[in-house]
């Protein structure tokens, strides 16, 4: 072989080793199925179905999408599905924090190291809310009428993030509530609106259309200060002109959850970060940022050391709570 056959072939050899990890770079061969740990209408759900429509939009992945839900057991349903899939990067889980905070407090088949984390992609805001037509109109009136009478507070699963809510505005505001659990926060917006409850806890996107069609309204949000204003909701109100809880005279000045995405676990360090790269498209499009808007929730993506840092500081709040109501799982 001559000097410049040698060199060409050497040549070559050095172009594809160049081009072996973008070949080798996985990516879906069939369909995908989005598991949404909730009921239909709830946030959990509302988020895969965000992500689906934008994914298919902009045709990010080639594959087809179809959400699943798996709500039963306070979301356990949707996570012990993911735990029994180990190595599929078909499943993608859409959750909350109830993934490592559900193992804590109730006995279920399933942790959430057993999962592989992907992102947390919003931190999405809880309100207190009222029927339309309720005599108090501040948190304070609320917790004065709810100290004289017997309340039924509602809300999105069992000893998970609405719950833990309900015993923070019990201990701070000196009150006893029934807590009554749903499969959904879109359950419990309907029950809120027959009145079968006297309020519930839902994120923003969760009571937005019963907000809109006058049959609930929200007394104040559980932030450090108003929501951004957005668009008006009514004809008179958007996000931004309801009060903080602080002002109202509850003293709960943050109460957040984040919305998560999972892989089942024992998936490969390439087919995690072809989701992690995915799920980093969706937010940069701008119908993520209308999804953002519209319900009201704050950007944000957390993955990798990040995100396992605020899950073991987000365990450490949680224990307090759960530990004050005899939840702790032995």
């Amino acid at each position: 072989m001559g000097r410049t056959s040698t060199f060409l072939l050497s040549a070559a050899v050095t172009v594809l080793a160049g081009m072996m990890p973008a070949l080798a770079a996985w990516q879906p061969q069939k369909p995908i199925e989005f598991v949404a740990t909730a009921g239909p209408g709830g946030g959990t759900d509302n988020l895969a179905r965000a992500v689906q429509n934008i994914i298919t939009k902009h045709k990010l992945i080639e594959q087809p999408i179809v959400v699943v839900n798996k709500g039963g057991g306070s979301g356990a349903e949707g996570y012990v599905y993911g735990k029994a899939s180990a190595g599929d990067p078909y499943k993608v889980i859409f959750g909350t924090s109830n993934a490592w905070q559900q193992p804590l407090v109730s006995k279920v088949a399933f942790n959430y190291t057993d999962l592989t984390p992907i992102a947390a992609m919003a931190q999405d805001e809880f309100l207190l809310w009222v029927k339309q037509d309720a005599p108090y109109k501040t948190a304070g009136d609320y917790l004065k009428a709810a100290a004289a009478g017997e309340f039924k507070m509602g809300g999105a699963q069992s000893k998970d993030t609405d719950e833990v809510l309900t015993r923070m505005i019990e201990k701070v505001g000196k009150v006893k509530l029934t807590y009554i659990p749903f499969k959904s926060g879109a359950e419990t917006a309907v029950q809120l609106a027959g009145g079968h409850l006297d309020s519930h806890v839902n994120n923003p996107s969760e009571s937005l259309g019963q907000w809109r069609g006058g049959t609930q309204r929200p007394l104040c949000v559980f932030s450090p200060k108003r929501l951004p204003q957005g668009p008006k909701v009514t004809a008179t109100d958007g996000w931004g002109d309801v009060p903080t809880c602080v002002e109202q005279g509850l003293d709960i000045k943050q109460y957040e959850q984040p919305r998560t995405v999972w892989l089942p676990g024992k998936v490969t360090p390439e087919q995690a970060a072809f989701y992690v790269d995915l799920m980093k498209k969706v937010q940069a499009t701008p119908e993520w940022k209308d999804y953002i808007e519209k319900t009201s929730q704050v950007d944000t993506f957390l993955t990798g050391a990040e995100l396992e840092k605020f899950i073991k500081e987000d365990l450490e709040r949680v224990k307090q709570v759960a530990g004050e109501q005899g939840w702790l799982v032995k």
